[in-house]
């Protein structure tokens, strides 16, 4: 058997590992624009940071690809695929002929057509290795630098570089700042614990235009930098399969194995949409260990095995400045609220199931409620106010506890 593998992310991994569940020995090529070995992308914010390096920022160890017997491509770009010929053509002209195929070819920046970006100078995204690594060599103790977006990206970015620049502003439309995670009431919290490190914002009123390194605002206000930094979303590579003929939406669809509408073609990760348990609804679920699931899935499928790929949810587990911040589900339903110090609980509940949360602070034992939601487990089954006030296994009838316990130790694995 033949395996072709575009992308070299989470998504990838976890098909090459899926793929020899059942597959010892098919060939295995891996197809990734990106000239490195697989790397965890969510830490390029700590390399900034000076808490990691590109060594500790690997997602598998050096011999993962030769133990698995895989062929590496790096530093090349799969332009088209044929299903009817089942090639993929690269853009060194060579083609590769698969028997199955995995398009994992995630994301990319999303560049806003502002009147003026073309003439900045020191303009930069903040997504892959590359990107970080051009970001730094800009950066100094005397630069001023405006991040256009107060999302997940941005404001990870804005960490990592914090401490490296004269001053730092994030601006953004959004009256708020992580407005696809959280509400206007934890967002402020998050905000303040950010500005005690030095970062400003402007909320409410994105930029109309640059003039040079000058921004103008919609609101006429006017504001010089040194460095730009446009983290203001992505967009899901959808045309290998969308030129192909296949079925996309705002990302690729498949089914619950993983499967497109073409042939012996397959999809995971960033590009893809996936059914939302939570809000029963198909969603790009843009996370890390969704994408390893969705990979392995796959793989033991093209490999001739059987696995699903069920119950979804968005899901975020990230830090600011040491401060913790989790969020799971859709924000659905009556809310269950309790605060103590600097820590906040959400917990949002409808038709007799956990549907979301956020927590702030202390995220202790989050896999419960992930678990309750994954699972729409009916909460009158429960000690659900014994939950929302202090979440523990006890809760749980003997079995649901070895789940759950089972559930987060493979989490902790990957």
């Amino acid at each position: 058997m033949n395996y072709v593998i575009i992308g070299n992310s989470a998504a990838a991994v976890g098909c090459i590992e899926g793929i020899r569940q059942a597959d010892k020995a098919g060939s295995i090529t891996v197809v990734t624009d990106e000239p490195h070995h697989t790397y965890s992308r969510p830490l390029i914010s700590y390399l900034l940071l000076g808490k990691t390096d590109e060594e500790r920022m690997k997602y598998r160890p050096d011999g993962f690809y030769e133990e698995n017997g895989v062929t590496l491509l790096a530093g090349r770009r799969a332009e088209t695929v044929d299903p009817e010929k089942k090639t993929v053509s690269l853009d060194d002209g060579q083609i590769l002929s698969y028997d199955k195929l995995l398009v994992a070819a995630g994301s990319r920046p999303f560049v806003p057509p502002i009147k003026g970006l073309d003439g900045v100078e020191n303009a930069f995204t903040f997504m892959t290795l590359d990107s970080a690594k051009a970001l730094e060599k800009a950066l100094g103790k005397e630069k001023r630098v405006l991040i256009l977006g107060a999302g997940l990206i941005g404001l990870k970015c804005a960490e990592g570089i914090a401490d490296r620049v004269g001053s730092l502003v994030v601006a953004d439309l959004a009256d708020h700042i992580l407005p696809s995670i959280l509400d206007r009431e934890a967002a402020a919290i998050v905000q303040r614990r950010i500005e005690d490190h030095g970062v400003s914002f402007l909320l409410g009123d994105g930029v109309d235009s640059f003039e040079g390194n000058t921004a103008v605002l919609k609101s006429g206000k006017r504001g010089s930098f040194d460095v730009l930094v446009v983290c203001v979303g992505v967009r899901p590579n959808t045309s290998l399969v969308s030129e192909a003929g296949g079925d996309v939406a705002r990302g690729i669809r498949v089914d619950e194995h993983c499967k497109t509408s073409l042939p012996d073609v397959y999809a995971a990760g960033d590009c893809t949409e996936s059914f939302d348990v939570s809000c029963g609804q198909e969603r790009i679920l843009a996370l890390l260990p969704n994408a390893y699931l969705q990979g392995n899935c796959a793989g033991i499928n093209m490999a001739g095995g059987e696995a699903s790929y069920e119950n979804a949810i968005p899901m975020n587990a990230i830090g600011f400045f040491g401060y913790h911040v989790l969020t799971a589900g859709s924000y659905l339903g009556e809310v269950y609220e309790a605060s103590e110090g600097d820590s906040l609980k959400k917990l949002f509940y409808e038709d007799d199931r956990l549907k979301g949360y956020i927590l702030l602070g202390d995220v202790a034992r989050a896999g419960i409620y992930t678990s309750l939601i994954r699972k729409g487990t009916p909460l009158s089954s429960l000690d659900f106010e014994l939950i929302c006030e202090k979440p523990q296994l006890m809760a749980f009838t003997r079995e649901e506890r070895g789940k759950i316990s089972m559930q987060k130790e493979w989490i902790s694995r990957n």
